[in-house]
């Protein structure tokens, strides 16, 4: 990779990735639970999410828990794939540097 990705580069969404990376792949990080973690607001936090959803890093769950609506989020295993490219990318530079 010459370039990072573009799409998870971005601070916000680096953190929305790196949350949902130490989740167990058949688990759900509810919305309101990652907003806490990224310290982002409803509306930034759903933008960057959509981003990710539409480059099919994340999945979004839409349901209800009794009568209260619930989003919850997952990496998929495209998103995982390429977290872990831009991991290896950031160890890559630190090894030149270290030269």
């Amino acid at each position: 990779m010459d370039q990072p990705d573009a799409v998870i580069h971005q601070p916000v969404r680096l953190k929305i990735m790196a949350a949902l990376k130490v989740m167990p792949e058949s688990e759900l990080l509810e919305f309101v639970r990652l907003k806490t973690i990224v310290g982002a607001t409803e509306g930034n936090l759903g933008a960057h999410i959509a981003t990710l959803e539409g480059a099919g890093y994340a999945k979004v769950i839409k349901d209800f828990n009794g009568k209260k609506p619930r989003t919850r989020v997952a990496l998929t295993k495209s998103g995982r794939r390429a977290f872990e490219k831009y991991v290896a990318y950031l160890r890559d530079i630190i090894d030149q540097a270290e030269g």
